[in-house]
C-alpha cells in the first residue's frame, strides 16, 4: 500500500521544484506513467497561485485536495496528523529580499506550522525539506533543533549529490583530502548552494569525517584571481574541474567572469584544516548539455581527480527522480537517506558566504559551524539518463 503524503509548497509552476518532485509522485519517476514511487499525493498547500498555477488543474485530474492552510492539508481537513509523510517545497515564487540579497522563502514558517501539527496530534511522521533549510542561519538553526526536540525523520538538501557524475566518481572513504574546487554558474545564493552540497557530499569523506568549518569568504571580481595568484585557493584544481565543464565561453576566463555580477569564489577553511573553494564561474561557465557543475580535489599521493554533475533537462529532469527516491526511503522507513547535518552545515556556509558578499569580502568567522557528522552511503545515480523532450519552441 502506498504512503499518504502532503505537500506544502510555494508556487506550483511548470518545471518548478513542485513541478520537477511532487509531479514524479502524480505522473511516475520519468513523467510517462509508468514506474512510480510507493508514495501517494493526497493533500496539497500552495502558498502563491500566480496566473500560470499547475496545481488546481493537477487536483482535478488526480483527485488530491488542495486546502486553505498548512494544518488542514496535514490533516486532510480533519483535527489529527492523517498522513504519512510531508514534502516542504520552499522555492519558487514572489518573495522578497533581504539587505544580502538572500530571497526570504517561507520554509521556516512552513516547519514551524508543521511541527506544531504533530505536537499537536502527539505523532511525528517524515519531512523533506527541498534545497537549503532557511536563507539565514538563525532560520535553520532554529529548524534544526525543533526537528531533533520532535525526533523527526528529516530529510533535506539538493538534488546535486543524487544525480549522475561523469566519470562516475566519490571521494574514498577515509581519504587524506589536501584541497577541492566546485564549479558552479547561475543566481549566486539559488545555485551556489548546490555547488556547496555537490562539494560537501565529496569532501565529508575525508579521513575523521566531517568536523565543520572555521571561516569563509566571498571574493569578487580581480580580488578573487588575486587571491588565486596568492595560493589562497588552487589555480590547479580549478583548471581541472574547469576542464570537465561541458561549455564554455571563448576568451580568458578571469575576464570574463569580471564582467558578471554573479561570479565570485567562495573560500571554505575548514577545522581539519582542509581549503576547499566554490568557484561561481558566471560569464565563462554556462548551462549548456548537462549543466555546468564539475568537481576537482587532490588526495595525498594521488593526481587530481575529476568529475562533472550531470544534470538531465528539460522534462523529465530525471536528477530529481533520485532525489524522489531518497525522499521514498526515509518515508518508508523513517531514516533519512543522508544526513541532515550535511544541509545544516551547506546553509550556514551560504549565509556566511552571503555575508561576505554583502561586506565587500570580509572573512567571516563560523564558531557555530562546528558541525560534526558521518557520511551515509546513498547511492547516486547510475547507467543512461532518460532522453530528454525537446524544449518547446
Amino acid at each position: 500500500m502506498k504512503k499518504k503524503v502532503a505537500a506544502i509548497v510555494t508556487v506550483y509552476l511548470k518545471w518548478s521544484h513542485a513541478d520537477v518532485i511532487v509531479g514524479k509522485i502524480l505522473e511516475g519517476y520519468e513523467h510517462d506513467g509508468k514506474e512510480f514511487p510507493h508514495l501517494e499525493l493526497v493533500a496539497l498547500y500552495v502558498d502563491q497561485f500566480p496566473q500560470s498555477d499547475l496545481s488546481r488543474k493537477l487536483a482535478k485530474k488526480h483527485g488530491f485536495i488542495i486546502y486553505p492552510t498548512i494544518a488542514q492539508a496535514l490533516c486532510q481537513g480533519g483535527t489529527k496528523l492523517a498522513v504519512d509523510g510531508v514534502l516542504s517545497i520552499g522555492e519558487h515564487g514572489d518573495y522578497p529580499l533581504n539587505e544580502r540579497g538572500q530571497i526570504l522563502y517561507p520554509r521556516r514558517r512552513f516547519f514551524t506550522e508543521i511541527a506544531d501539527v504533530f505536537e499537536k496530534s502527539g505523532r511525528i511522521v517524515p519531512v523533506f525539506n527541498d534545497k537549503h533549510l532557511a536563507a539565514t542561519w538563525e532560520d535553520a538553526e532554529w529548524m534544526y533543533r525543533r526537528s531533533r526536540e520532535l525526533f523527526v525523520p528529516f530529510l533535506a538538501g539538493s538534488s546535486l549529490p543524487v544525480t549522475w557524475r561523469r566519470p562516475d566518481y566519490t571521494v574514498p572513504k577515509d581519504s587524506d583530502l589536501i584541497g577541492a574546487v566546485q564549479i558552479g554558474y547561475g543566481p549566486f545564493e539559488g545555485y551556489g548552494f548546490h555547488a556547496l552540497e555537490a562539494l560537501q557530499c565529496q569532501v565529508e569523506r575525508r579521513r575523521g569525517g566531517e568536523t565543520g568549518v572555521t571561516a569563509v569568504t566571498t571574493l569578487t571580481g580581480e580580488a578573487m584571481w588575486q587571491a588565486m595568484d596568492r595560493g589562497e585557493w588552487s589555480k590547479s584544481l580549478l583548471e581541472a574541474a574547469l576542464a570537465k565543464v561541458p561549455a564554455h565561453a571563448d576568451g580568458d576566463y578571469r575576464a570574463l567572469t569580471a564582467q558578471s555580477d554573479e561570479a565570485g569564489v567562495i573560500l571554505i577553511e575548514y577545522r581539519d584544516g582542509l581549503k576547499a573553494a566554490v568557484a561561481m564561474m558566471n560569464g565563462y561557465v554556462y548551462e549548456g548539455d548537462g549543466g555546468a557543475f564539475t568537481f576537482a580535489c587532490q588526495r595525498k599521493n594521488a593526481p587530481v581527480e575529476t568529475t562533472h554533475y550531470y544534470l538531465q533537462q528539460p522534462e523529465p529532469f530525471a536528477h530529481f527522480a533520485y532525489q524522489l527516491r531518497a525522499i521514498e526511503h526515509t518515508i518508508l522507513t523513517q531514516h533519512p537517506a543522508y544526513p541532515l547535518e550535511r544541509t545544516l552545515l551547506t546553509t550556514g556556509i551560504l549565509d556566511a558566504a552571503m555575508r561576505s558578499r554583502s561586506e565587500k569580502g570580509r572573512r567571516i568567522e563560523t564558531p557555530h559551524l562546528g558541525i560534526r557528522y558521518t557520511p551515509r552511503e546513498w547511492r547516486h545515480a547510475q547507467g543512461t539518463p532518460p532522453k530528454a523532450k525537446p524544449r518547446p519552441g
